[in-house]
């Protein structure tokens, strides 16, 4: 059988950095040809970044876009690179498409190209598009036509991009039909907890219905609320697994391969679909027989809230880097929150760039005092007192404020502080609300959710205190100090805004809040659902009611980083002047 080293490189994008992207490919295409690839391939849209939203429908980031590929090939044939077929996602646009009622104008692709020789020797675009959840696709693009095979050293190589695989039909059994010898999948999948053993079996069951061996390439990093884990895939025609990525890593997975010979005669016409085959020859004989030194392997897995936990630190890194800061600031109050967003920013971005401040008021605890002041003498992050008694007082005097009004205004005067020290000092605002208070409105506007990004915002608080636990003990286990302190862990949950105050004078218990939460916010079901589950009436409604008064409060929360089935954001959008109420 034919040999075919191939090269996955799973690679970090920024959105509209087409320059650095540019670089970040000719980089890796040549490490890869040093490793003696025969194919290399780049995630989707490597190029341009992933997604770039309505810069799709801008006609000069698309034409900018379409000079850069053919800048690129250029550019990899004078660096000597022209005679290996490199496969790169970008953004196009379809030559022959019309203007037409309900498509996007101008015809934007989701597109890909094979490089070779200096030239774009072929291009293609997603046949399925993806409209649900974050995707948006439909608005932005219109869809390929084709089936793409490329013939490379006497295989036949079918190329499809991302959705194209975890919809039934198009190119997957297309690809069957052509009798081609390797599937090639590029990917911009975005993370979500438990989505890589889903993304494994969607692999494998791909596999064999096209018949041979796929590969299943994914981009890593973040990009505003979406984190891309990597853990690309390479399985046999059976599903066996030949190779599997690190995940949140970026790197270059490389793998030899025993392929079939592709058939004397090219495939052609239409296949599955209505697909076009789309059939280039690039090097039609097979190598000569080689001894293959990467046979794959698959790099070890991390644990659930492990992964949780770098999908928080990837995005944070990734926003802070990708938006030009180079430091961060928060609020650091003793409590459970800012002690996992401290110590995720100093995973993230290193002590030396994480400062924190604490703003004691005439409610704050001595022991959430000593709570804060110890948890950054464990971190080394940068850390101040700013009182903020003597501005509350002076509002007080000119406003009389009672009851709620006085506890915003404690919250208020801790934003307003670290605004003006962001102002001042050019970091980065961190917001430490997590999914429950954010689902129930228990925060204030301007005050605790003021930020430019929220690292727990899609973290249920009892997930908060799961992740918190696991980077303590994954700092002992390295004989390292644990980040948080003990007290931190183990006190009630209280926003300290008047005398005793605890969560649970507002909340229900977080244990209990967060089943019911999960229920209604990530999986959509109706009251009477979820009482059938077995959760008190009243607690159902009163919680129902809660979240959905707070739609207006979330909407002018900072983004973060994505790691559920569906997060405050782009997955649900739900009006604010709303008036239905379940079980009204």
């Amino acid at each position: 059988m034919p040999q075919l080293r191939l090269a996955l490189n799973q690679i970090d994008s920024c959105v509209g950095d087409l320059a650095q992207n540019a670089e970040t490919i000719v980089h890796w295409t040549r490490h890869a040809a040093d490793q003696g690839a025969h194919l290399v391939a780049f995630p989707e849209m490597a190029l341009t970044g992933y997604p770039v939203e309505d810069l799709a429908l801008r006609p000069s980031f698309v034409e900018a876009s379409r000079v850069a590929l053919r800048t690129l090939a250029g550019r990899l044939a004078d660096e000597g690179l022209g005679g290996l077929p490199v496969v790169v996602g970008y953004l196009d646009r379809g030559e022959q498409d019309g203007p037409r009622y309900g498509r996007p104008a101008g015809a934007p692709q989701n597109a890909a190209a094979v490089l070779h020789g200096g030239e774009v020797a072929l291009t293609f675009a997603k046949h399925h598009l993806p409209n649900y959840g974050v995707f948006d696709e439909f608005r932005y693009f219109v869809p390929g036509d084709t089936l793409p095979v490329v013939r490379v050293h006497g295989v036949d190589v079918a190329l499809a991009i991302c959705e194209d695989l975890w919809q039934d039909g198009g190119r997957v059994p297309a690809t069957r039909s052509a009798g081609a010898g390797l599937l090639v999948s590029i990917n911009a999948s975005p993370y979500e907890r438990d989505k890589d053993d889903t993304r494994l079996e969607l692999v494998r069951k791909r596999a064999q219905e096209a018949g041979c061996t796929t590969a299943y390439l994914a981009m890593i990093g973040g990009q505003d609320e979406l984190v891309f884990d990597g853990d690309s895939i390479v399985v046999d025609k059976d599903g066996g697994v030949i190779a599997r990525a690190p995940q949140f890593a970026e790197g270059c997975v490389l793998v030899d391969l025993d392929l079939p010979a592709a058939a004397s005669e090219a495939p052609s016409g239409v296949v599955d679909d209505g697909l076009r085959v789309d059939h280039l020859v690039l090097t039609p004989e097979p190598l000569a027989p080689y001894p293959a030194e990467t046979p794959g392997g698959q790099a070890e897995r991390l644990g659930d809230l492990e992964e949780v936990y770098t999908a928080l630190v990837v995005g944070l890194r990734a926003y802070v880097a990708k938006n030009g800061f180079h430091s961060v600031v928060l609020g650091l109050s003793g409590g459970i929150d800012s002690a996992l967003v401290a110590a995720i920013a100093c995973d993230a971005l290193g002590a030396a760039h994480v400062h924190a401040v604490a703003m004691p008021s005439r409610y704050s605890s001595d022991h959430s005092r000593t709570d804060a002041a110890e948890l950054a003498r464990r971190t080394g992050l940068s850390f101040r007192t700013v009182p903020i008694g003597p501005m509350f007082d002076a509002y007080m005097e000119s406003l009389s404020l009672t009851g709620l009004a006085e506890e915003n205004l404690q919250s208020r005067l801790r934003g307003t502080t670290l605004m003006a020290i962001s102002n001042q000092e050019g970091h980065l605002v961190l917001a430490p609300g997590n999914k429950s208070e954010l689902a129930c409105g228990y925060s204030t506007l301007y005050g605790d959710s003021v930020g430019g990004y929220g690292p727990i915002k899609d973290v249920y608080k009892s997930v908060v205190y799961q992740l918190a636990r696991w980077r303590n003990q994954a700092a002992a286990d390295r004989g390292q100090t644990p980040p948080i302190p003990e007290n931190t862990l183990t006190k009630p949950p209280s926003a300290e805004l008047r005398p005793g105050q605890v969560d649970t004078d507002s909340l229900p218990d977080y244990d209990v809040l967060d089943r019911v939460l999960e229920l209604y916010v990530d999986r959509d079901r109706g009251r009477e659902e979820i009482i059938a589950q077995g959760f008190d009436e009243a607690l159902v409604t009163r919680v129902l009611r809660m979240v959905d008064h707070a739609e207006y409060k979330r909407r002018q929360y900072p983004p973060g980083p994505k790691i559920s089935t569906k997060g405050f954001g782009k997955d649900r959008r739900l009006p604010i002047t709303n008036r239905w109420r379940e079980g009204s």
